[in-house]
């Protein structure tokens, strides 16, 4: 009997498998099999194809009614073929039932959205109103040394392939990951333009491009962690470090958000800051000198370009801010958002930081 199953029912089962499901299910299917008859095959297949990873983190951020802002923007997509994912067509004919929203955030008031002067900060923390503002525009913990001989600003990117729709058309491709590993697509594209706006106003800043969640996006922020760390033992005089991203808002009916502002007639996407604090366990014992920073940054932003951003997220946050005391993430526009509307809120961003700090001085 067991020769019987051994040689015709099990692989009848698995040749159905095979047939009906196909896929992801058929290739367990397969290693299933290999570890029925051949363990030591089975280990050496393993070792040599892996297993996939699984996302870095799958939490979602609450804005406003049914929209949230995703932090892992793998979900849904297979991680290993980001490479060969193709960007869509220019002008693209997409079903409607992939819709974007163009939508411009306005600060709303209430119990956990403060304002001092024009700088906005929605606390999701158990840290009181008081606490907060306390520290909204309150004086920077340290100084910018403008033309500067030595860095004075780190601009990288530990999600470093998202990227932004080719086309300005309101569908997207739900097949297009929006991740992109040329540089010229990608957050360092946006990273750039910051840097060399920034050198231009007379702030000496430098940019890591190092691709931190290729090929795999687990662990991107531990080795994002030591980019910082190697360039601030080689720069000591680094006082800011700017790590650039783009959101991903989306609602539970797969409608995407593009959040974006039209400034002088030109159309910009809006940009948020994330401040992080610590909830005892997150290892930042200065994030309250982060938050001032986030704060004038903010503040300088809209009072340039009134619209400009979103409030300040100030959660239970790590992300490496603890390694200085102006160490910020930045969410650039959405993944509804076209690579033009980001790359000119690049300027903004730099012309903003550049004024918070000549009025600091």
């Amino acid at each position: 009997m067991k020769k019987l199953w051994v040689l015709f029912i099990f692989p009848a089962i698995m040749a159905v498998m095979l047939f009906v499901f196909g896929g992801s299910f058929a290739n367990a299917a397969a290693r299933t099999a290999l570890w029925f008859f051949n363990p030591a095959a089975a280990v050496q297949h393993s070792a040599q194809h892996g297993v996939p990873e699984t996302p870095f983190d799958t939490s979602v951020f609450p804005f406003s009614g049914k929209e949230t802002s995703h932090a892992n923007p793998f979900e849904g997509f297979d991680i290993n073929s980001i490479k060969t994912t193709p960007a869509p067509a220019v002008t693209p004919s997409f079903d409607t039932d992939y819709p974007i929203v163009e939508l411009t955030y306005a600060p709303v008031l209430n119990d956990v959205t403060y304002r001092r002067q024009n700088c906005y900060v929605k606390n999701v923390t158990d840290y009181t109103k008081a606490e907060v503002e306390t520290e909204l525009l309150a004086p920077l913990d340290f100084k910018v040394e403008k033309h500067s001989d030595l860095p004075q600003i780190l601009i990288m990117h530990t999600h470093a392939t998202e990227s932004y729709q080719n086309h300005s058309e309101l569908y997207y491709d739900p097949a297009y990951a929006c991740r992109d590993t040329d540089n010229s697509r990608n957050m360092t594209s946006v990273g750039k333009i910051i840097t060399d706006r920034l050198n231009q106003l007379g702030y000496n800043t430098i940019q890591d491009t190092t691709l931190h969640d290729y090929p795999n996006y687990n662990g991107s922020y531990d080795r994002s962690k030591k980019t910082v760390e190697e360039y601030l033992a080689q720069y000591p005089s680094i006082k800011v470090v700017l790590d650039v991203h783009r959101d991903a808002i989306e609602r539970a009916d797969g409608t995407r958000i593009k959040p974006v502002v039209s400034i002088n007639g030109k159309r910009y996407a809006q940009v948020m800051i994330i401040s992080g604090a610590d909830n005892g366990y997150l290892n930042m014992p200065n994030f309250r000198k982060n938050l001032r920073f986030a704060s004038h940054f903010q503040n300088s932003m809209e009072t340039l370009y009134p619209g400009f951003t979103r409030p300040i997220l100030f959660d239970y946050r790590n992300y490496n801010q603890q390694l200085t005391t102006g160490s910020l993430l930045i969410e650039v526009g959405g993944h509804a958002n076209t690579l033009e509307e980001a790359q000119n809120s690049a300027v903004l961003i730099a012309d903003s930081l550049a004024h918070t700090f000549d009025t600091a001085q």
